[in-house]
């Protein structure tokens, strides 16, 4: 089954917002697990404006599923922070100074160096590596080169698509899902999914090893209780 990896920047969010520690993140971490989360996911970003560096200390303390850290490799801080801690996995995210949230992948063919070079940074430390890219097979078969072990792709086009052609939506992903099966990448997905189209889009994608889902999750649980809506997203996987 697709492994659920929660991600939990818009705790970090909320909580940030009044100061103190209500609602409390590393809680909030455990109780995912113990709820049937199989990972959690952080994205810190150089203003700390939700996940603070500390926090990254904090639950990889604590956790005893998969951790996952988001993030600008361009950034040596989160580099540094990356090491320091060394999750099971980073995934490495092209966002620009002060971005709300995440809207492109890596152009792997431009960057393919740089992607070699600090790709193997982290994994001579052990660390899993994920690259974040467009559903493009050019950009799949060239994150094959920098010996990336997995891709994530950026499902924010499938999400909107899929409210008016689904068949169109999940065209791209299932051909870049075949390049990455091709090339042996392992692969990821996330950026809202939902519980409306993650189930078609699991079905759908041959080899989705992981989903990483934070903000509509965090959405659904204000009205559906968070134990409950992690059970919900899990059904949809393990119906796919």
């Amino acid at each position: 089954m697709t492994k659920l990896s929660v991600n939990i920047n818009k705790i970090a969010t909320l909580r940030n917002s009044r100061g103190g520690n209500n609602p409390d993140l590393i809680k909030t971490a455990l109780d995912c697990e113990r709820f049937g989360a199989q990972g959690i996911t952080v994205h810190p970003r150089p203003d700390e404006r939700h996940i603070r560096y500390q926090d990254v200390y904090d639950i990889k303390s604590v956790i005893a599923t998969e951790f996952n850290i988001e993030g600008n490799c361009q950034e040596q801080k989160f580099v540094d922070l990356v090491l320091a801690n060394k999750p099971a996995q980073v995934t490495l995210v092209p966002d620009a100074m002060g971005q709300i949230t995440s809207n492109h992948g890596w152009d792997t063919v431009k960057h393919q160096q740089y992607l070699k070079d600090i790709i193997a940074v982290f994994k001579e430390s052990g660390i899993r590596v994920s690259i974040f890219v467009d559903p493009e097979p050019r950009m799949v078969e060239a994150a094959a080169t920098t010996g990336t072990d997995r891709v994530e792709l950026y499902t924010e086009g499938y999400a909107k698509e899929y409210l008016h052609n689904r068949e169109r939506a999940i065209a791209p992903y299932v051909e870049a899902a075949k390049v990455a099966g091709h090339a042996q990448l392992g692969l990821n997905a996330g950026h809202d999914l939902d519980l409306h189209n993650l189930k078609y889009f699991a079905q759908h994608i041959p080899g989705l090893l992981e989903v990483s889902i934070g903000h509509a999750l965090i959405c659904d649980a204000l009205y559906l209780g968070l134990e409950n809506t992690i059970q919900m997203y899990l059904r949809q996987l393990a119906t796919s």
